[in-house]
């Protein structure tokens, strides 16, 4: 297993594919955008999924999430899921994306064994989406989500972020859209993880008032509590249900006492938390002829070193080095 020191225990795997990215959210990373990572320094095919196969095999995994940057940029993409759905025990396997492509993907990803799929969806509105975005992909978000849903990816679950006085005021038509479709809507807290080192605790919508600004219009019910578990998201019945709306209190509600999650970076760097500021160099030692026991076991002492929480709220809270982009989700 991948236990820490205070009896959690890892079982879903972030994987970046890559830090590249096809949009430039200005609570990500500049507008030039950023150096990307050499190709020679990105894990192959080939290594990425002997590191799932040892996390899965060995490690306790139960679930692989597929992020980026932007995943769908990755070539040969299908290949990996395919390969990844092929590993004993077979994982649950998702992917975290902003759905540009999905019109193309959306079919070959299910095809291969993609089994869920969640995209980002801030803003409803052509001109704010070009603001956040600094691109003008509105259209194919909305037309990647469809596709996702024709291909049998539900339900098709949407992440937004909201931010004072650029798209704040959007909560209430954004689960609306999500209801009026199917889709599952989960809001999510503004972290510190842009490139830029710019964030602002005042920038940031919090879940409370999130809540309270649905609740304006939809009757909201938590959904069994006690049933959460280790998922980041409270959940939520919409007028009695059975669609729900999830709220994802990271700086407010933090939710680090039941976490169980561990990232690997697209360069082969095991991360115990998102906002870790060490690193576990995995790529090294497998490239050097490091067996899979070895390998193991430095991931499990990466994930014995994992700090208690995420710290954000400390007086001498550091934002760590990578910006989302290179993390992954």
């Amino acid at each position: 297993m991948l236990a820490d020191s205070y009896g959690r225990v890892a079982t879903d795997l972030r994987v970046s594919l890559t830090d590249r990215c096809n949009l430039r959210c200005t609570y990500c990373m500049p507008p030039e955008g950023l150096d990307w990572l050499p190709s020679a320094e990105q894990l192959t095919d080939d290594e990425l999924i002997r590191l799932l196969g040892i996390a899965v095999g060995q490690l306790g995994i139960t679930e692989v999430r597929f992020t980026g940057g932007e995943p769908l940029l990755r070539r040969g993409l299908p290949g990996i899921v395919a390969r990844t759905a092929s590993l004993s025990p077979r994982p649950e396997i998702s992917l975290t994306t902003n759905g540009i492509g999905l019109t193309r993907l959306a079919g070959p990803l299910r095809d291969a064994g993609l089994d869920r799929i969640n995209v980002s969806l801030d803003t409803l509105n052509a001109e704010t989406f070009v603001k956040l975005a600094r691109r003008d992909r509105l259209d194919d978000v909305l037309a990647g989500l469809a596709a996702a849903a024709d291909a049998g990816l539900i339900p098709v679950k949407v992440n937004a972020v909201l931010m004072r006085d650029i798209n704040g005021n959007e909560a209430v038509d954004l689960l609306q859209f999500c209801l009026d479709r199917g889709y599952q809507l989960r809001f999510i807290e503004q972290m510190p993880l842009d490139a830029q080192h710019g964030w602002r605790r005042d920038d940031m919508v919090t879940a409370d008032e999130i809540l309270t600004a649905l609740s304006a219009k939809f009757s909201l019910t938590p959904d069994d509590p006690a049933g959460r578990g280790s998922a980041p998201a409270e959940a939520f019945l919409v007028d009695g249900g059975p669609a729900r709306v999830g709220v994802i209190g990271s700086v407010t509600r933090p939710f680090c006492g039941s976490c169980d999650r561990v990232r690997l970076t697209a360069d082969g760097q095991v991360r115990n938390c998102l906002f870790a500021r060490q690193e576990s160099d995995l790529r090294t030692p497998l490239r050097a002829g490091a067996d899979d026991l070895e390998l193991a076991d430095r991931w499990r002492l990466a994930v014995a070193a994992k700090l208690p929480g995420h710290g954000i709220n400390d007086p001498g809270f550091l934002q760590p080095a990578r910006p989302m982009s290179a993390i992954g989700g």
